[in-house]
């Protein structure tokens, strides 16, 4: 469901362009020194931003940035963080744009974790090349990613995960893990956000992976 309009978002992101780029070109191949971090996560579709902020807050001493193209639901995550007089963020930033721009944010081999958690499934089969999970978007994410890179991946859409699977399958990725119910065991390593926590209050299944970055023929990067 996508997010009403928010009429204060617009100038609220002129104002905070401190934490939430419009444009953050200038960091590209930088991150790392702007966040003082040796590993660098990207949360693409950041939604309203809990993920983002827990994560920042369990993984202090690892970067986390946030890309999220809806100005209204971008302005919602930015302000809660800013807002949080216990939240520290000194190790994440924002980007409100759109993920197929990231080749001009971000260098080559520059990112460590990208997350994709409870993406658009754009079910209709004419929409599924917008999939963050898509060919299109995973040839950008091998350039992104370091040689270990890995892509985590959750959703509750069983049509994405097994469309996903052969995407991933069919343009070289190796799995590392994967599931059908990623939270029949508990995951503390992983925050689990108040939009993930409805799904599970109804029983529905968790569906996850995580896919590591190969070379272009196929073989595992040593």
């Amino acid at each position: 469901m996508r997010m009403r309009k928010k009429k204060w978002a617009d100038p609220w992101i002129a104002e905070h362009g401190d934490y939430i780029y419009e444009d953050p070109s200038a960091f590209k191949g930088k991150w790392r020194d702007l966040l003082n971090c040796e590993i660098l996560h990207v949360e693409i579709g950041t939604g309203k931003g809990d993920y983002l902020n827990h994560m920042a807050a369990m993984y202090p001493n690892e970067g986390w940035v946030g890309i999220e193209k809806d100005r209204s639901a971008a302005a919602v995550a930015a302000r809660k963080a800013l807002e949080d007089e216990n939240c520290d963020l000194h190790n994440k930033r924002m980007i409100v744009n759109r993920a197929e721009m990231m080749e001009e944010w971000f260098e080559e081999n520059e990112i460590d974790i990208i997350h994709l958690n409870f993406s658009d499934p754009w079910p209709k089969k004419g929409t599924h090349k917008r999939r963050l999970s898509s060919k299109t978007f995973l040839d950008m994410y091998r350039k992104l990613l370091k040689d270990d890179g890995k892509i985590r991946m959750k959703t509750d859409n069983k049509d994405l995960f097994e469309d996903s699977v052969c995407y991933f399958t069919a343009n070289g990725w190796m799995f590392e893990e994967f599931s059908v119910d990623y939270r029949r065991e508990p995951h503390e390593e992983d925050a689990i956000t108040e939009y993930e926590q409805r799904f599970l209050d109804l029983n529905q299944p968790i569906y996850q992976l995580c896919a590591i970055r190969c070379k272009e023929n196929g073989d595992m990067v040593e």
